[in-house]
């Protein structure tokens, strides 16, 4: 599958926007909580029960992809963020507007989250598992990078139209009505144009191995640790980066209404940086997994060590936008090289469990690590430096990681989408 083909092109779109979606949602949440009254810890408990679902549902929807195909199960995903955002922007404005209490509108805006984390996981996983279908072990490194880079292009563009889509009607609701639109867009283009023509395989399992599940197989154990560690600082630095900016534009004398530009800029500088990774550097060094996923934990400690130490809002910025350059490498090499990993008939289920890390990640470190920001400014990211600084003794040290690619990967031709005359089994919608 070439980076310039249409289904690839599609795909990316659907990451894009999904990424913007949670990332501008993640932007004007701390002032949601802070204007419901709400405490920080409860903001960030609230979403716990999304990203248990995320977990749960993964595997699930890794394995109804290989079943039903790729395409089907990419469109359940699309559904469920457009549901959701549509459904979380209806609670914050019940909420802001006074129509509710502010606990039960925003029990209601959890709800809203927790249908897409039942449903939301869907879509990046057949979307992870289609390009795997269709690339060869020599391609799939920069294809992976290149569809993790629409996350990275997302977390951009949610931030940065957020506080313009806070509307003198909508309010802070503003960005989930926008995104829930394009969302659906986005969802009918899918449906309309993007190729059928599924690679649908049975799943396959080792002798050695069977009954264990993927889990604990030796083969992917470490990729997924490793990624467990990288995404779980991840997720505390993205929980605690708005209350931050906040109390730090607080001691100017700034209110914190007025503070979402400046949280916008922040998010902002972290994923120009993962874009400059994503879409310069990789693809210039041509660097393979290993590289990847040392030089990603290694930044992103660096970057924390200096969320510690530096003063200001100057330094919040600075640091997350080191602590995005380092999980903009790493997201790419666990993922790749847990695909290069297993044979082609365990892509869907690779993709789910690397998929499930999202939830896993946002499950419990974000509320410990705003519970810790609430003890000290630099506790959280004293955290993050300890996992952190496991995981880059994993890149140096795991000879899972420095294992060569899966037998029954090296040298297989991707399979090709049929083309237009020979449509796939739901015809060429």
């Amino acid at each position: 599958m070439s980076p310039t083909s249409p289904a690839f092109v599609i795909l990316f779109v659907v990451s894009l926007i999904a990424a913007a979606g949670n990332m501008g949602l993640q932007s004007v949440l701390p002032n949601i909580g802070r204007t419901f009254g709400l405490a920080d810890t409860l903001v960030a408990a609230a979403f716990a029960i999304s990203a248990l679902m995320w977990t749960v549902a993964s595997p699930f929807w890794a394995r109804l992809s290989d079943r039903a195909g790729r395409k089907n199960v990419i469109l359940i995903g699309l559904t469920g963020f457009v549901v959701s955002m549509a459904g979380f922007g209806l609670g914050a404005t019940f909420g802001l507007e006074g129509w509710l209490a502010p606990i039960t509108a925003f029990v209601l805006m959890a709800i809203a989250r927790t249908v897409y984390g039942v449903l939301g996981s869907a879509a990046p996983i057949a979307s992870q598992a289609y390009v795997a279908d269709r690339t060869s072990p020599e391609e799939r490194t920069q294809a992976m990078s290149l569809l993790a880079s629409a996350q990275g292009l997302g977390t951009v563009i949610g931030p940065v139209l957020s506080p313009f889509l806070v509307l003198p009607i909508v309010g802070l609701a503003g960005p989930m009505y926008a995104f829930a639109l394009i969302g659906l867009v986005v969802l009918v283009v899918v449906w309309k144009r993007l190729p059928s023509g599924d690679v649908v395989r049975q799943p396959t399992a080792r002798k050695d191995n069977a009954g264990k599940g993927l889990w604990r197989d030796p083969r992917v154990r470490d990729f997924l640790l490793y990624g467990l560690l990288v995404t779980s600082a991840q997720a505390v630095n993205i929980a605690v980066l708005g209350f931050h900016i906040i109390d730090e534009m607080a001691e100017t004398g700034l209110p914190a209404a007025q503070a979402q530009a400046f949280i916008g800029v922040a998010m902002f500088a972290g994923a120009a940086a993962t874009l400059m990774v994503q879409w310069g550097l990789i693809p210039l060094l041509k660097m393979q997994p290993l590289a990847l996923m040392r030089w990603g934990a290694g930044l992103a400690l660096a970057g924390n060590l200096l969320s510690m130490v530096a003063p200001g809002y100057f330094g919040v910025v600075v640091g997350y936008a080191v602590v995005s350059m380092g999980v903009g490498f790493a997201r790419p090499g666990f993922t790749a090289g847990s695909s290069l990993a297993v044979g082609p008939g365990e892509q869907g289920a690779v993709a789910g469990l690397m998929m499930s890390l999202a939830g896993l990640s946002f499950l419990v470190p974000p509320v410990a690590g705003v519970a810790l920001y609430g003890l000290g400014e630099a506790a959280p990211f004293g955290a993050n430096a300890v996992l952190l600084a496991f995981a880059t003794a994993m890149a140096l040290l795991s000879p899972t990681l420095r294992r060569d690619p899966h037998p029954d990967l090296i040298d297989t031709p991707a399979p090709e989408t049929p083309p237009a005359s020979q449509p796939g089994p739901e015809g060429n919608r």
